[in-house]
């Protein structure tokens, strides 16, 4: 494995790994690594070509879900084929909505969800290369005072 991937800290990792399958068609890759103790200190899954790592949170040694910490910092960007299927599959799966599917200035159809593992994800399709100089107008024309 080379260059960047998210590791996923999550409470109840078999479920989330089933919810990920469910909703995004994620495909586990490696054999987990469960402890005797039924914790799984790692597992691999594959969506959309891109791996992607989670564990059982371990806070003994700082390793938190979003549960634990009330909230998550980091927000994952996933590009399918449906944004529209797969963010209904996701609310339907359980999902908490944060930001409404709608077209965007920067030419992709997207919209925001809370899995019910704490994580976000923006679910997005790609529907026009956009100028980087009209994409700039639209975003402050959107976010200029």
């Amino acid at each position: 494995m080379k260059g960047l991937t998210p590791y996923l800290q999550v409470l109840r990792s078999g479920d989330a790994i089933a919810w990920y399958e469910r909703v995004f068609g994620a495909k586990e890759v490696r054999a987990r690594l469960v402890a005797a103790d039924g914790t799984c200190m790692n597992a691999e899954i594959e969506i959309e070509g891109d791996r992607l790592m989670l564990a059982d949170a371990m806070p003994n040694i700082g390793s938190k879900s979003p549960a634990e910490l009330g909230g998550t910092s980091v927000v994952l960007n996933v590009h399918v084929a449906d944004a529209d299927a797969v963010f209904k599959r996701a609310l339907d799966a359980g999902a908490e909505e944060v930001f409404p599917l709608a077209n965007q200035f920067y030419g992709d159809r997207a919209g925001r969800v809370r899995d019910p593992f704490g994580h976000h994800w923006i679910i997005a399709t790609h529907q026009r290369d956009v100028p980087e100089a009209e994409m700039v107008a639209a975003f402050h024309a959107l976010f200029s005072e």
